[in-house]
């Protein structure tokens, strides 16, 4: 192989990884923001979430 088919072969590589870098820093920086979007929709339902116990039961005396 000569030095110029190498060269650009590793050329090649170093693209395919900054690319391959590049589109996962966009990945996190989306899923940071989905993730403090969903925080901030939390925090700002009114109602909290029903007991888990609560309402399973009637007591009934005849």
């Amino acid at each position: 192989m000569d030095i110029a088919a190498l060269s650009v072969m590793m050329a090649n590589q170093h693209v395919k990884a900054d690319a391959g870098v590049l589109i996962m820093n966009r990945t996190k920086s989306l899923m940071e923001q989905q993730g403090n979007q969903l925080i901030d929709m939390l925090q700002q339902s009114g109602t909290p979430a029903p007991h888990p116990d609560l309402g399973k039961q009637i007591d009934v005396s005849v």
